[in-house]
């Protein structure tokens, strides 16, 4: 056999030892609020200390992750070192996700196979790709072949809190500086560059009153109706505005959540929006703040008796494409066609991921992992989240292919 028909033979021998790894992993729960992480880590460790493999814990200090919003991270760091010479290769996937929500007909934490599929939260972002890298990894070493350079594994729990707890405090306090990334994606495209990201929180203050006298009052969601009309209206602007990066379209914005008022029979004295507002590779996050604010305050003034406060909660950068990753990417795609059997483009992505942190730091990255062609194949962030297995095993060999080229 040829190395790379050895590489595949050993990911199909082991492939029922990695779909019950990720069931394991998708049964500790990683909600993300309440952002409870350590026990997944440990839970990740354990694992991995079974196969023999050293694992530091890298836990943030308390006082920092409840100041953040959470309650526990630990991010978990395996080093891999061969031969002299060649790259230093970090493999980052993040076990944190949002909440299951509603409208399972799978247990959200079962690790349930139905279909050739494995579903529960987090099966597909990003999990899966703590198996697709750790086989990748076990694949490469079986060859027994000398290789130079190094692997290092990044599993980490705060990429939807923005990542500075998870990557970005790993990066900061010097504890790794790669000088390649992989990280967690789909298997059809290599992601080249993504969507910045800024999120805020808007109260809209009015004053309370019974609602047999409303006019003693000041509706703070009346005030908060004229905000979102103005909000709205700059997301069909938005359109216009767009990006030369295939993949992205165009600027938008989302409320994702509301809450206000006390009772039935009050006017609303206090309502609280938070908005979500995705930003090209080609905008200017200060200037996008800074017009979003406008609009808000704008459409405020027109509303006697309200008044405001506008609070940022993140400004994630666009990743935007970059030399130095060319031999990544292109090994990444000739693999996953081979593979897969098509070819496997690169593409921009309107999400927002921890792959900006490594950027900003100087290191060449490729988003490339385990799942379908969209997001919303996979049921991400909705209910019934899953994986094809295929996808999963097709995956773990083309990284295992491209470690290789990259190091061998």
């Amino acid at each position: 056999m040829t190395t790379y028909e050895r590489l595949d033979a050993w990911v199909d021998a082991h492939f029922d030892e990695q779909v019950r790894l990720l069931q394991e992993l998708v049964r500790v729960p990683t909600d993300t609020p309440p952002g409870n992480n350590a026990p997944h880590a440990e839970r990740t460790a354990e694992l991995l200390g079974a196969i023999g493999w050293g694992v530091e814990r890298h836990p943030v200090p308390a006082d920092e992750v409840k100041a953040y919003g959470l309650q526990s991270i630990t991010n978990v760091i395996v080093r891999r070192r061969y031969g002299a010479g060649g790259p230093t290769i970090a493999l980052n996937a993040h076990g944190d996700v949002v909440p299951p929500g509603e409208g399972w007909t799978h247990d959200p934490y079962g690790g349930e196979i139905e279909g050739g599929r494995l579903y529960g939260r987090a099966a597909a972002v990003s999990k899966s790709d703590f198996t697709t890298y750790l086989h990748a990894v076990r694949a490469l070493e079986a060859l027994g072949e000398p290789l130079k350079g190094g692997v290092e594994l990044h599993f980490t729990y705060d990429e939807e809190f923005g990542g500075e707890l998870g990557p970005g405090w790993l990066l900061r306090h010097g504890l790794t500086k790669p000088d390649l990334l992989i990280a967690a994606g789909f298997s059809y495209q290599v992601v080249v560059a993504h969507n910045g990201c800024l999120q805020m929180e808007v109260t809209v203050h009015g004053q309370m009153a019974h609602a047999a006298i409303p006019h003693t009052g000041v509706d703070a969601l009346q005030g908060a109706v004229a905000i979102l009309n103005a909000l709205y209206l700059q997301n069909g602007l938005y359109r216009s505005v767009t990006s030369k990066v295939p993949g992205i379209t165009h600027p938008y914005l989302n409320v994702g959540r509301i809450e206000g008022g006390t009772n039935t029979n009050v006017v609303p004295g206090k309502v609280v929006l938070r908005l979500d507002r995705r930003m090209i590779p080609e905008e200017d996050p200060v200037a996008v703040e800074a017009d979003i604010r406008r609009v808000i305050t704008e459409a405020a003034e027109a509303c006697p008796g309200i008044r405001v406060e506008i609070r940022r909660l993140l400004l994630a950068q666009a990743w935007k494409p970059a030399a130095g990753n060319s031999e990544l990417v292109a090994a990444l795609q000739r693999h996953g066609e081979a593979v897969f059997g098509e070819p496997i483009p690169t593409s921009g992505t309107p999400l927002y991921t921890d792959v900006r942190l490594y950027g900003a730091a100087g290191v060449p990255a490729a988003i490339y992992g385990a799942g379908p062609r969209t997001v919303f194949e996979s049921n991400a962030k909705r209910a019934d989240e899953h994986v094809v297995l295929d996808d999963l095993r097709r995956a773990t060999k083309v990284v295992a292919r491209t470690l290789f080229d990259l190091l061998h």
